[in-house]
């Protein structure tokens, strides 16, 4: 099988049976409506019986790493500004939605131990804050790390090494692709991650198709495919093969692994 990196087929994270439901932000429907990346949302999702929570990260500007998902505080809180700019004591007093704080990374991992978390690192000056608190708080076997960089997820590598399971990077994602037209340049050898965390589409491409999940079994990596919130689209998916499903509708991806008997409760 051609090597892929530091790709760890049998890292804990990946023990599960699957396919894998992966709650977007955590549960933000009825009550917790706009309440995305709370801690609240991310509680909710367990008590509801998923596994999977996916979230982000970024670091203020003393190195504090705080769920959420913007570079600033404005659409979903009550501050304002972004948040590397900031101190912790200023960030400490935002509240989401007006309700609730936001929260530190360590708080989440620390509340929800037996989670585990697909983290989006959405800063290069959030990389070893981030990893700092992973060693701190024991995570690594509950932790794969994602970002929409390349270059960020080769220095969360080289940082951390094989313990740290981590997602494709864009580029990785497209020669994945690629190869799925021309399989017989096996460029497999160039993607670097455990998984493609991809949309169906970008743009007027499909991305997700039989090529892409075949070419993905060579190489040895999950296929999970973002953001998908309608019932016949999660079907069609999981008919098709990929090893999981991103989400900000929990209770459709339930109800439909349910009715499949893949339900992992």
């Amino acid at each position: 099988m051609p090597h892929t990196g530091v790709v760890q087929r049998n890292h804990p994270y990946l023990d599960t049976a699957l396919p894998r439901a992966f709650v977007h932000r955590g549960w933000h429907l009825d009550d917790l409506k706009g309440m995305e990346n709370s801690l609240s949302s991310f509680r909710r999702a367990v008590s509801e019986g998923f596994r999977y929570l996916e979230t982000d990260v970024h670091a203020t500007k003393d190195g504090v790493v705080v769920v959420h998902h913007d570079a600033r505080l404005d659409r979903t809180t009550d501050g304002h500004g972004p948040i590397a700019a900031q101190s912790w004591s200023a960030v400490r007093r935002v509240k989401v939605r007006g309700r609730e704080p936001i929260a530190r990374l360590e708080d989440l991992l620390e509340e929800l131990p037996e989670a585990r978390f697909n983290i989006d690192v959405k800063s290069d000056r959030a990389v070893e804050p981030f990893l700092r608190v992973i060693e701190r708080v024991g995570a690594h076997e509950r932790v794969a790390a994602a970002a929409f960089s390349d270059a960020r997820l080769a220095r969360l590598r080289k940082l951390a090494g094989p313990k740290l399971l981590t997602s494709m990077g864009p580029r990785s994602a497209a020669v994945l692709w690629a190869n799925g037209w021309a399989p017989w340049l096996r460029l497999g050898f160039l993607c670097r991650g455990a998984m493609a965390q991809v949309p169906v589409r970008q743009g007027g491409l499909t991305v997700v198709d039989r090529a892409f999940l075949r070419t993905a079994a060579r190489t040895g990596v999950e296929v999970h495919t973002w953001t998908i919130n309608e019932r016949a689209e999660m079907a069609r998916l999981l008919d098709l093969g990929v090893h999981g499903i991103v989400t900000d509708r929990p209770d459709l991806l339930r109800a439909e692994l349910i009715e499949r008997g893949a339900w992992q409760a």
